[in-house]
């Protein structure tokens, strides 16, 4: 029987050669490539990192705060570039989300869902 370490690395590899990763590499290097768009994307990580830390130090995130992220996430989301990265991620997202809940089937069913009665 081959090592699950194995699996794992033809899984990263078979990632790496999807479409959905080349289209999200696409994407990325499309926005880097443009500096205004460059810009406006770090701006956008920037914002999101420094709220996200706020968040998990339990710090409060003022108005003020949330409404320049609104401004910040409008912004990015009309720059066509952009717009077409944060699709193509998300749709990688999906993905890797779905390959998650198939390895982890053994564990759902061995434990199986508290609210069912096991038979």
């Amino acid at each position: 029987m081959a090592n699950l370490y194995d699996y794992a690395y033809d899984l990263e590899k078979a990632i790496r050669n999807s479409e959905e990763f080349t289209s999200l590499k696409e994407a990325y290097e499309a926005v880097m490539n443009d500096e205004a768009a460059k810009t406006m994307f770090d701006d956008f990580r920037q914002t999101q990192m420094t709220l996200q830390q706020k968040q998990m130090q339990g710090e409060e995130i003022s108005e003020e705060e949330v409404e320049q992220a609104r401004k910040v996430v409008e912004l990015v989301q009309q720059h066509p570039q952009i717009s077409k990265l944060m699709e193509e991620e998300q749709r990688l997202n999906t993905v890797i989300n779905d390959i998650s809940r198939i390895i982890t089937k053994p564990l759902e069913e061995l434990y199986g869902n508290p609210e069912e009665p096991q038979q």
